[in-house]
């Protein structure tokens, strides 16, 4: 055992040492500009270790930022100033974001979509559906039918804005791309889009972007030692923009091929070339990662942003989350498709969102639509499934510091979950609804 147990965090809290942590945040450092070599990033982590365990802190343990100037020195005196670099900016957005990250900050975040959210505040407004209070009376009033169709038909309506938009371009269109951040309803919309956009004579060939990914043992970490598909680095991009390409371009690629329970990549195992006429159809999670499509012009491609911009305020006034509604969506799927344990999605979350919050999110001004995937019904029908387990967290993490992020999301979702009259029966809910997704009894196949 080394000398080092102990680290303080940035809020004081004293956490365990896991110098496996170090040896994650230099590989993804090193992921992130084409580099690829485990063993380099523990031999540095173990360096980073033994500077540490020469030093005398204040408090006898190390504070987080302490180790992350070790980091910074080691990577530099050993000859990996490009790793280095990375490492540094990406420790300053981390920075900024918790800076920017207060309850009642008057800055504008220009990651939020405003043009599109105004729109989603008038239609609320307009249909008293803004409150929990007001959508707590409609379901008193036997009205849930009505708030779902009402919901349905405003979702329908931002499908077809995005056929007419796509339809106008169609003469020099080769690829679609929907992108949106986890539990957006990509896959649905993708589906429900194509279908609108067939019935006007298009012909969509889908590429699937999770053939792309390197094998297992070279994807970076998270910091829970899990492999990380949630970031874009775990993609060959490079041979994703070369086949973007030549699609575009009307030659033959060979697609690789992913054996997730072998975790290893086939390359060249089918062959692709668009006829006269297709259009490449992409349902990815960083479609609007600039690096995700650099080869490609922007006039031959339509990208479209998913997202489930909810405007409703509890009783104290405050909007609910959009990353609290997918996180609940996400819990649902991952349960029924992926057998994944929802506090296993919980005590995860914080690692999607921040690589959302730097590669995806950001990004969002660059999509020609945005589509709101939110049904304001939805959290009716939350309640009744994961309230009991939204308390149970919340009192099983409190004062937790390794699981400060986890008891907050449970905070927040007990709280407003706790005001909102739960609906248990979903019949109403159409069986082709974006919300299927999540709930399961959907027509199609996921």
């Amino acid at each position: 055992m080394g000398k080092i147990k102990e680290v303080i965090k940035r809020n004081g809290a004293v956490v365990p040492f896991n110098p496996l942590r170090i040896s994650n945040a230099i590989y993804r450092a090193a992921v992130a500009v084409g580099g690829r070599d485990k063993k380099t990033a523990e031999a540095l982590a173990d360096k980073v270790v033994e500077a540490l365990e020469q030093m005398e802190f204040e408090n006898g343990n190390p504070h987080i930022e302490e180790i992350q100037d070790v980091v910074e020195k080691v990577l530099i005196e050993n000859g990996h100033a490009t790793v280095a670099k990375e490492y540094i900016l990406y420790r300053e957005e981390a920075n900024r974001r918790r800076a920017t990250d207060q309850k009642y900050s008057t800055k504008e975040d220009n990651n939020i979509p405003w043009a599109k959210l105004w729109h989603v505040l008038n239609w609320a407004v307009k249909n008293d559906l803004h409150t929990i209070e007001s959508l707590n009376k409609k379901i008193k009033n036997g009205e849930f039918a009505e708030v779902v169709h009402i919901s349905e038909k405003a979702y329908e309506h931002n499908i077809d804005t995005a056929a007419k938009l796509i339809s106008e371009r169609h003469d020099a269109l080769k690829m679609v791309m929907v992108s949106g951040p986890s539990s957006s309803g990509k896959t649905t919309t993708t589906i429900r889009l194509e279908e609108k956009l067939k019935g006007e004579g298009f012909k969509f060939v889908p590429l699937v972007v999770d053939n792309y990914y390197f094998d297992l043992e070279l994807h970076p970490k998270d910091e829970f030692g899990d492999y990380d598909f949630e970031t874009p680095q775990a993609l060959d991009l490079e041979l994703i923009n070369e086949h973007l390409l030549a699609l575009s371009e009307g030659k033959e690629v060979k697609i690789p091929y992913y054996d997730f329970k072998a975790g290893k990549r086939t390359l060249n195992a089918t062959p692709m070339q668009l006829k006269e006429g297709e259009i490449l159809l992409i349902d990815s999670l960083f479609g609007l990662y600039p690096k995700f499509s650099e080869a490609i012009a922007d006039n031959i491609k339509f990208k479209l942003y998913l997202e489930p911009l909810l405007q409703m305020k509890t009783s104290e006034g405050r909007y609910i989350r959009w990353t609290d509604i997918r996180l609940i969506r996400r819990m649902l799927r991952d349960s029924v498709q992926r057998a994944y344990n929802p506090q296993q999605t919980l005590e995860h979350w914080h690692y999607v969102r921040s690589s959302e919050m730097r590669n995806l999110i950001p990004y969002n001004s660059t999509a020609d639509y945005i589509i709101n995937t939110n049904m304001p019904y939805e959290i009716a029908l939350y309640r009744p499934l994961l309230l009991d387990s939204f308390l149970k967290w919340r009192e099983e993490f409190k004062g937790n510091p390794l699981k400060e992020d986890a008891y907050e999301r449970a905070e927040r979702c007990a709280s407003f979950l706790s005001e909102v009259e739960g609906v248990e029966d979903d019949s109403p809910v159409p069986k082709n609804s974006v919300l299927r997704e999540f709930i399961g009894g959907s027509i199609y196949e996921y």
